[in-house]
Protein backbone atom coordinates (compact mmCIF):
# COMPACT_ATOMS: atom_id res chain seq x y z
CA UNK A 1 0.00 0.00 0.00
CA UNK A 2 1.70 3.80 -0.97
CA UNK A 3 1.82 6.31 1.55
CA UNK A 4 -1.36 8.19 0.13
CA UNK A 5 -3.36 4.74 0.43
CA UNK A 6 -2.33 4.27 3.56
CA UNK A 7 -2.77 8.08 5.02
CA UNK A 8 -6.67 7.74 3.35
CA UNK A 9 -7.14 4.61 5.66
CA UNK A 10 -5.81 6.23 8.88
CA UNK A 11 -8.04 9.29 7.97
CA UNK A 12 -10.76 6.58 7.89
CA UNK A 13 -10.13 4.59 10.71
CA UNK A 14 -9.60 7.93 12.82
CA UNK A 15 -13.28 9.36 11.67
CA UNK A 16 -14.77 6.29 12.30
CA UNK A 17 -13.14 6.56 15.94
CA UNK A 18 -14.19 9.78 16.22
CA UNK A 19 -18.15 9.48 15.08
CA UNK A 20 -18.12 6.24 17.72
CA UNK A 21 -16.96 8.38 20.57
CA UNK A 22 -19.38 11.03 19.38
CA UNK A 23 -22.26 8.58 19.70
CA UNK A 24 -20.85 7.18 22.88
CA UNK A 25 -21.10 10.97 24.42
CA UNK A 26 -24.18 11.65 22.82
CA UNK A 27 -25.94 8.53 24.60
CA UNK A 28 -24.43 9.28 27.59
CA UNK A 29 -25.25 13.29 27.25
CA UNK A 30 -27.79 13.74 25.51
CA UNK A 31 -30.65 13.63 27.91
CA UNK A 32 -28.27 15.72 30.97
CA UNK A 33 -28.63 19.13 29.08
CA UNK A 34 -24.81 19.05 28.44
CA UNK A 35 -24.68 18.39 24.69
CA UNK A 36 -24.49 21.54 22.71
CA UNK A 37 -27.47 22.39 20.31
CA UNK A 38 -30.00 20.63 22.41
CA UNK A 39 -29.97 21.52 25.86
CA UNK A 40 -31.67 24.01 27.96
CA UNK A 41 -29.76 25.81 30.70
CA UNK A 42 -31.39 28.04 33.88
CA UNK A 43 -30.51 31.87 32.94
CA UNK A 44 -32.40 32.71 36.61
CA UNK A 45 -34.86 32.08 38.89
CA UNK A 46 -36.62 34.06 41.59
CA UNK A 47 -37.08 33.12 45.47
CA UNK A 48 -38.69 29.98 46.58
CA UNK A 49 -41.88 30.85 48.44
CA UNK A 50 -43.36 29.88 51.38
CA UNK A 51 -46.31 27.56 51.97
CA UNK A 52 -49.57 29.08 50.68
CA UNK A 53 -52.72 28.38 52.16
CA UNK A 54 -55.25 26.67 49.68
CA UNK A 55 -57.79 29.79 49.39
CA UNK A 56 -56.85 32.50 47.63
CA UNK A 57 -56.01 33.17 43.58
CA UNK A 58 -52.72 32.42 42.09
CA UNK A 59 -51.76 33.54 38.38
CA UNK A 60 -49.23 35.00 36.13
CA UNK A 61 -49.08 37.67 33.51
CA UNK A 62 -46.03 38.77 30.85
CA UNK A 63 -46.51 42.21 30.20
CA UNK A 64 -43.72 43.60 28.10
CA UNK A 65 -40.41 42.79 29.71
CA UNK A 66 -42.14 42.55 33.31
CA UNK A 67 -43.26 39.05 34.42
CA UNK A 68 -45.82 39.52 36.99
CA UNK A 69 -47.35 36.90 40.23
CA UNK A 70 -50.36 37.20 41.80
CA UNK A 71 -50.73 35.14 45.38
CA UNK A 72 -52.24 35.22 48.41
CA UNK A 73 -50.47 37.73 50.31
CA UNK A 74 -49.26 39.76 47.17
CA UNK A 75 -48.60 40.34 43.54
CA UNK A 76 -45.02 40.48 42.39
CA UNK A 77 -43.19 41.97 39.42
CA UNK A 78 -40.09 40.84 38.20
CA UNK A 79 -37.94 41.51 34.71
CA UNK A 80 -38.65 39.50 32.59
CA UNK A 81 -34.62 39.28 31.57
CA UNK A 82 -32.85 39.13 34.67
CA UNK A 83 -35.18 37.92 37.61
CA UNK A 84 -34.79 40.66 39.71
CA UNK A 85 -37.67 41.56 41.70
CA UNK A 86 -39.26 45.30 40.21
CA UNK A 87 -41.83 45.64 42.62
CA UNK A 88 -44.31 44.47 45.06
CA UNK A 89 -47.95 45.02 46.14
CA UNK A 90 -49.18 44.27 48.83
CA UNK A 91 -52.80 44.21 50.19
CA UNK A 92 -53.79 46.10 53.13
CA UNK A 93 -53.29 44.26 56.31
CA UNK A 94 -54.93 40.54 56.76
CA UNK A 95 -56.63 40.72 53.87
CA UNK A 96 -55.76 37.94 51.13
CA UNK A 97 -56.33 38.46 47.35
CA UNK A 98 -58.75 35.73 46.35
CA UNK A 99 -59.22 36.87 42.83
CA UNK A 100 -57.81 38.37 39.76
CA UNK A 101 -58.72 39.07 35.92
CA UNK A 102 -57.43 36.00 33.98
CA UNK A 103 -55.79 38.71 31.39
CA UNK A 104 -53.65 42.02 31.68
CA UNK A 105 -55.39 44.69 29.11
CA UNK A 106 -52.18 46.09 28.28
CA UNK A 107 -50.65 46.77 31.62
CA UNK A 108 -53.99 46.52 33.68
CA UNK A 109 -55.33 44.33 35.54
CA UNK A 110 -57.90 43.81 38.40
CA UNK A 111 -57.35 41.96 41.91
CA UNK A 112 -60.14 41.52 44.85
CA UNK A 113 -59.17 40.75 48.48
CA UNK A 114 -60.77 40.45 51.08
CA UNK A 115 -60.66 39.51 54.73
CA UNK A 116 -61.42 36.23 56.53
CA UNK A 117 -63.02 35.97 60.02
CA UNK A 118 -61.16 34.83 63.20
CA UNK A 119 -62.43 32.63 65.99
CA UNK A 120 -61.53 33.48 69.50
CA UNK A 121 -58.15 31.85 68.95
CA UNK A 122 -56.84 33.38 66.08
CA UNK A 123 -57.45 30.93 63.85
CA UNK A 124 -59.28 31.63 60.03
CA UNK A 125 -62.72 30.52 59.69
CA UNK A 126 -65.18 31.12 56.83
CA UNK A 127 -67.23 33.86 58.27
CA UNK A 128 -65.74 37.49 57.58
CA UNK A 129 -66.42 40.71 55.27
CA UNK A 130 -65.95 37.94 52.54
CA UNK A 131 -63.90 39.22 48.64
CA UNK A 132 -65.16 42.00 48.59
CA UNK A 133 -62.78 45.27 47.36
CA UNK A 134 -61.71 45.45 43.81
CA UNK A 135 -58.65 47.16 42.71
CA UNK A 136 -56.63 47.65 39.66
CA UNK A 137 -53.22 47.31 39.26
CA UNK A 138 -50.95 48.63 36.71
CA UNK A 139 -48.53 45.70 36.52
CA UNK A 140 -45.90 48.42 34.91
CA UNK A 141 -44.97 49.39 38.43
CA UNK A 142 -46.90 48.11 40.79
CA UNK A 143 -49.44 51.11 41.67
CA UNK A 144 -52.96 50.34 42.80
CA UNK A 145 -54.97 52.93 40.75
CA UNK A 146 -58.07 52.89 42.33
CA UNK A 147 -60.47 50.86 44.45
CA UNK A 148 -64.21 50.04 44.90
CA UNK A 149 -66.58 47.83 47.00
CA UNK A 150 -67.77 44.68 45.50
CA UNK A 151 -70.54 42.43 46.69
CA UNK A 152 -69.36 39.20 47.71
CA UNK A 153 -71.27 35.85 47.67
CA UNK A 154 -70.21 34.95 51.62
CA UNK A 155 -68.34 36.14 54.12
CA UNK A 156 -65.26 33.65 53.27
CA UNK A 157 -62.59 34.08 50.42
CA UNK A 158 -63.96 31.19 47.88
CA UNK A 159 -65.21 33.43 44.93
CA UNK A 160 -62.15 32.35 42.98
CA UNK A 161 -61.51 33.34 39.29
CA UNK A 162 -64.66 34.31 36.55
CA UNK A 163 -65.99 36.96 38.88
CA UNK A 164 -63.79 39.80 37.52
CA UNK A 165 -62.30 40.75 33.97
CA UNK A 166 -60.34 43.32 31.70
CA UNK A 167 -60.24 43.96 28.50
CA UNK A 168 -61.05 47.12 26.08
CA UNK A 169 -60.18 49.59 28.40
CA UNK A 170 -63.11 48.06 30.24
CA UNK A 171 -63.10 46.61 34.04
CA UNK A 172 -66.02 44.28 34.54
CA UNK A 173 -66.74 42.96 37.77
CA UNK A 174 -69.60 40.41 39.10
CA UNK A 175 -71.69 41.15 42.04
CA UNK A 176 -72.39 37.82 43.65
CA UNK A 177 -74.40 38.61 46.79
CA UNK A 178 -77.75 37.08 47.53
CA UNK A 179 -79.84 40.27 47.33
CA UNK A 180 -78.05 42.00 44.04
CA UNK A 181 -76.42 39.51 41.64
CA UNK A 182 -75.30 41.95 39.24
CA UNK A 183 -72.44 42.00 36.02
CA UNK A 184 -70.87 45.95 35.93
CA UNK A 185 -68.22 47.95 33.89
CA UNK A 186 -66.30 50.52 35.16
CA UNK A 187 -63.51 52.47 33.34
CA UNK A 188 -60.12 50.34 33.45
CA UNK A 189 -57.83 53.15 34.30
CA UNK A 190 -60.29 55.01 36.27
CA UNK A 191 -62.84 53.16 38.11
CA UNK A 192 -65.70 55.64 37.16
CA UNK A 193 -68.60 53.96 36.68
CA UNK A 194 -70.22 52.97 33.07
CA UNK A 195 -72.68 50.27 33.54
CA UNK A 196 -74.75 47.54 34.62
CA UNK A 197 -75.77 44.92 32.34
CA UNK A 198 -79.29 44.42 31.23
CA UNK A 199 -79.27 40.33 32.31
CA UNK A 200 -82.09 38.37 30.53
CA UNK A 201 -85.57 38.86 33.08
CA UNK A 202 -85.27 35.40 35.15
CA UNK A 203 -81.61 35.03 35.43
CA UNK A 204 -78.78 35.54 37.48
CA UNK A 205 -74.91 35.67 35.93
CA UNK A 206 -72.18 33.71 36.73
CA UNK A 207 -68.80 33.49 35.51
CA UNK A 208 -67.72 36.84 33.11
CA UNK A 209 -65.22 37.66 30.60
CA UNK A 210 -64.35 40.14 27.95
CA UNK A 211 -64.12 39.36 24.23
CA UNK A 212 -62.56 41.57 21.05
CA UNK A 213 -66.19 42.90 21.25
CA UNK A 214 -68.47 41.96 23.74
CA UNK A 215 -68.63 41.50 27.42
CA UNK A 216 -69.65 37.96 28.41
CA UNK A 217 -71.24 35.98 30.96
CA UNK A 218 -72.30 32.70 31.57
CA UNK A 219 -75.78 33.10 33.66
CA UNK A 220 -78.08 30.50 35.31
CA UNK A 221 -81.77 30.89 34.12
CA UNK A 222 -84.12 28.84 35.95
CA UNK A 223 -82.74 25.21 36.07
CA UNK A 224 -80.37 26.00 32.93
CA UNK A 225 -77.15 27.41 32.28
CA UNK A 226 -76.58 29.45 28.83
CA UNK A 227 -74.17 32.51 27.83
CA UNK A 228 -74.65 36.16 27.29
CA UNK A 229 -73.04 38.95 25.07
CA UNK A 230 -73.35 42.23 26.21
CA UNK A 231 -72.51 45.85 24.22
CA UNK A 232 -69.33 47.08 25.78
CA UNK A 233 -70.78 50.82 25.29
CA UNK A 234 -73.49 50.29 27.26
CA UNK A 235 -74.29 46.96 28.87
CA UNK A 236 -77.27 46.17 26.82
CA UNK A 237 -77.76 42.55 25.88
CA UNK A 238 -77.25 40.90 22.19
CA UNK A 239 -77.59 37.51 22.36
CA UNK A 240 -77.86 34.63 25.05
CA UNK A 241 -78.16 31.55 24.13
CA UNK A 242 -78.35 27.89 25.65
CA UNK A 243 -74.78 26.09 26.00
CA UNK A 244 -76.66 22.94 24.39
CA UNK A 245 -79.14 23.83 22.04
CA UNK A 246 -80.96 20.28 21.78
CA UNK A 247 -80.53 18.87 25.75
CA UNK A 248 -79.92 22.30 27.51
CA UNK A 249 -77.08 21.84 30.66
CA UNK A 250 -78.11 21.89 33.97
CA UNK A 251 -78.05 24.60 36.28
CA UNK A 252 -75.91 23.20 38.60
CA UNK A 253 -72.84 21.91 36.13
CA UNK A 254 -69.96 23.84 35.95
CA UNK A 255 -68.66 26.30 33.15
CA UNK A 256 -66.01 28.39 32.64
CA UNK A 257 -64.34 29.99 30.08
CA UNK A 258 -61.27 28.31 28.34
CA UNK A 259 -60.73 30.89 25.70
CA UNK A 260 -62.60 33.87 24.52
CA UNK A 261 -61.08 34.78 20.81
CA UNK A 262 -63.11 32.15 19.76
CA UNK A 263 -65.37 31.91 22.38
CA UNK A 264 -65.08 28.47 23.86
CA UNK A 265 -66.32 27.17 27.38
CA UNK A 266 -65.44 23.99 29.19
CA UNK A 267 -68.41 22.51 30.73
CA UNK A 268 -69.39 19.83 32.92
CA UNK A 269 -72.25 18.52 34.06
CA UNK A 270 -70.54 15.29 36.41
CA UNK A 271 -71.23 12.65 34.61
CA UNK A 272 -75.17 13.20 33.83
CA UNK A 273 -74.83 15.18 30.52
CA UNK A 274 -72.16 17.70 28.94
CA UNK A 275 -68.58 16.70 29.34
CA UNK A 276 -67.15 18.74 26.82
CA UNK A 277 -65.10 21.98 25.38
CA UNK A 278 -67.96 24.22 23.78
CA UNK A 279 -67.12 26.55 20.90
CA UNK A 280 -69.41 29.94 19.92
CA UNK A 281 -69.02 32.11 17.32
CA UNK A 282 -69.26 35.45 18.21
CA UNK A 283 -73.26 35.96 17.03
CA UNK A 284 -73.29 33.34 19.72
CA UNK A 285 -74.20 30.32 17.08
CA UNK A 286 -72.95 26.93 18.43
CA UNK A 287 -69.95 26.11 16.91
CA UNK A 288 -67.16 23.17 17.54
CA UNK A 289 -67.82 20.07 20.30
CA UNK A 290 -64.81 18.97 21.36
CA UNK A 291 -66.12 15.58 24.08
CA UNK A 292 -63.38 15.28 26.92
CA UNK A 293 -62.98 11.54 26.25
CA UNK A 294 -63.06 9.90 22.98
CA UNK A 295 -61.60 6.76 21.24
CA UNK A 296 -58.38 7.79 19.69
CA UNK A 297 -57.34 10.42 22.37
CA UNK A 298 -58.60 8.90 26.10
CA UNK A 299 -59.04 12.00 28.50
CA UNK A 300 -58.35 15.65 28.04
CA UNK A 301 -55.76 16.89 31.35
CA UNK A 302 -55.32 20.30 30.19
CA UNK A 303 -55.84 22.86 27.03
CA UNK A 304 -54.33 25.78 25.53
CA UNK A 305 -56.33 27.68 22.58
CA UNK A 306 -54.49 29.19 19.55
CA UNK A 307 -54.74 29.92 16.22
CA UNK A 308 -58.50 28.87 16.20
CA UNK A 309 -57.52 25.17 17.33
CA UNK A 310 -57.86 23.96 20.59
CA UNK A 311 -54.48 21.83 21.79
CA UNK A 312 -54.98 19.39 24.22
CA UNK A 313 -52.78 17.34 26.36
CA UNK A 314 -54.49 13.84 26.83
CA UNK A 315 -54.37 10.38 28.64
CA UNK A 316 -55.30 6.97 27.63
CA UNK A 317 -53.93 3.59 28.73
CA UNK A 318 -49.79 3.63 29.26
CA UNK A 319 -49.22 6.71 26.82
CA UNK A 320 -49.89 10.44 26.62
CA UNK A 321 -50.89 12.47 23.80
CA UNK A 322 -51.19 16.41 22.39
CA UNK A 323 -53.59 16.21 20.02
CA UNK A 324 -55.01 18.99 18.06
CA UNK A 325 -58.75 20.11 17.17
CA UNK A 326 -60.27 22.46 14.67
CA UNK A 327 -62.81 25.06 16.65
CA UNK A 328 -64.94 25.18 13.43
CA UNK A 329 -65.74 22.25 12.92
CA UNK A 330 -64.19 19.96 16.33
CA UNK A 331 -62.55 17.99 14.18
CA UNK A 332 -59.26 16.38 15.43
CA UNK A 333 -56.23 17.83 13.13
CA UNK A 334 -53.68 15.64 14.49
CA UNK A 335 -52.06 14.16 17.64
CA UNK A 336 -48.75 12.75 18.59
CA UNK A 337 -47.46 11.27 21.03
CA UNK A 338 -45.79 12.02 24.54
CA UNK A 339 -43.52 9.95 26.10
CA UNK A 340 -45.11 7.28 28.28
CA UNK A 341 -46.19 6.03 31.40
CA UNK A 342 -42.83 6.87 32.93
CA UNK A 343 -43.36 10.68 31.74
CA UNK A 344 -45.18 13.28 33.43
CA UNK A 345 -46.38 16.55 30.88
CA UNK A 346 -46.90 19.95 32.44
CA UNK A 347 -46.78 23.46 30.97
CA UNK A 348 -48.72 23.27 27.41
CA UNK A 349 -48.54 26.67 25.93
CA UNK A 350 -49.51 27.39 21.86
CA UNK A 351 -48.38 30.98 20.92
CA UNK A 352 -46.75 32.08 17.57
CA UNK A 353 -47.35 28.78 15.46
CA UNK A 354 -45.84 26.50 17.68
CA UNK A 355 -46.90 23.96 20.69
CA UNK A 356 -44.67 23.48 23.80
CA UNK A 357 -44.58 21.53 26.69
CA UNK A 358 -41.74 19.76 29.70
CA UNK A 359 -41.81 16.34 29.80
CA UNK A 360 -40.36 14.90 32.96
CA UNK A 361 -39.12 11.67 34.37
CA UNK A 362 -37.29 10.59 37.12
CA UNK A 363 -35.38 8.32 35.38
CA UNK A 364 -34.83 10.43 31.64
CA UNK A 365 -34.68 13.70 33.04
CA UNK A 366 -36.64 16.55 32.50
CA UNK A 367 -36.68 18.02 28.00
CA UNK A 368 -38.75 20.58 26.67
CA UNK A 369 -40.38 19.47 23.88
CA UNK A 370 -41.59 22.18 20.71
CA UNK A 371 -43.96 20.87 18.06
CA UNK A 372 -45.61 22.82 14.85
CA UNK A 373 -48.99 23.56 15.59
CA UNK A 374 -50.23 23.38 12.02
CA UNK A 375 -48.87 19.37 11.69
CA UNK A 376 -47.62 18.75 14.63
CA UNK A 377 -44.14 17.94 13.62
CA UNK A 378 -41.47 17.83 16.22
CA UNK A 379 -39.71 20.65 16.23
CA UNK A 380 -37.52 20.73 19.02
CA UNK A 381 -36.44 17.93 21.96
CA UNK A 382 -34.01 19.93 24.89
CA UNK A 383 -32.66 18.22 27.99
CA UNK A 384 -33.22 20.61 30.53
CA UNK A 385 -29.71 20.41 32.45
CA UNK A 386 -31.38 21.47 35.48
CA UNK A 387 -34.24 19.65 36.91
CA UNK A 388 -37.74 22.04 35.89
CA UNK A 389 -40.20 19.46 37.44
CA UNK A 390 -43.99 20.13 36.91
CA UNK A 391 -45.38 23.68 35.89
CA UNK A 392 -48.30 25.67 35.44
CA UNK A 393 -47.27 27.44 32.32
CA UNK A 394 -44.94 28.17 29.95
CA UNK A 395 -44.14 31.65 28.70
CA UNK A 396 -41.60 32.49 25.62
CA UNK A 397 -39.66 36.17 26.11
CA UNK A 398 -37.51 36.97 23.61
CA UNK A 399 -34.75 33.67 23.52
CA UNK A 400 -36.07 32.31 26.93
CA UNK A 401 -38.97 30.39 27.96
CA UNK A 402 -39.97 31.24 31.37
CA UNK A 403 -41.28 28.15 33.57
CA UNK A 404 -44.50 29.59 35.59
CA UNK A 405 -45.08 27.86 38.99
CA UNK A 406 -47.93 27.47 41.82
CA UNK A 407 -48.50 26.69 45.11
CA UNK A 408 -46.28 26.54 48.21
CA UNK A 409 -42.40 25.86 48.61
CA UNK A 410 -41.99 26.62 44.92
CA UNK A 411 -40.22 28.81 42.77
CA UNK A 412 -42.99 31.23 40.92
CA UNK A 413 -40.22 31.69 38.04
CA UNK A 414 -37.44 30.02 36.56
CA UNK A 415 -36.02 30.82 32.79
CA UNK A 416 -33.95 29.07 30.50
CA UNK A 417 -32.06 29.49 27.44
CA UNK A 418 -31.17 27.28 24.99
CA UNK A 419 -27.28 25.83 24.58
Amino acid sequence: MTWRGRLLAGLAALGVLLAAVAGIAWVFLSNTGYWPGSSMTTAWETRGDGGAPEHGSHHAWLVGDTVVRARYDAVTGFDAASGRMRWEYLPPRRADICATSASADGSLVLIAYGERGEDAYGSAVEAGKGCATVAALDLADGRELWRTARRPATGGLDDGDGVLAAGGGLGVVLDDGEDARAVRAVELRTGTPRWTAAVPTGCVPGQVAIAPKDVLAVLTCGDELKLSAFDPADGTERWTVPLDARRGVAADATAAFTSVEPIVLRVDEGGRGVDAFLAFGPDGRPGARIESTGDRYGSIRSVSVADGRLFARTSGGRWGLLAAFDLATGEELWQTGLGGARYTVSGLHAEGGRVMAVMSSAKYGDALHVFDAATGDEEEDRAFRDGIGPVQDLLPYKDLVIAVRSGGNVKPFSAYERW
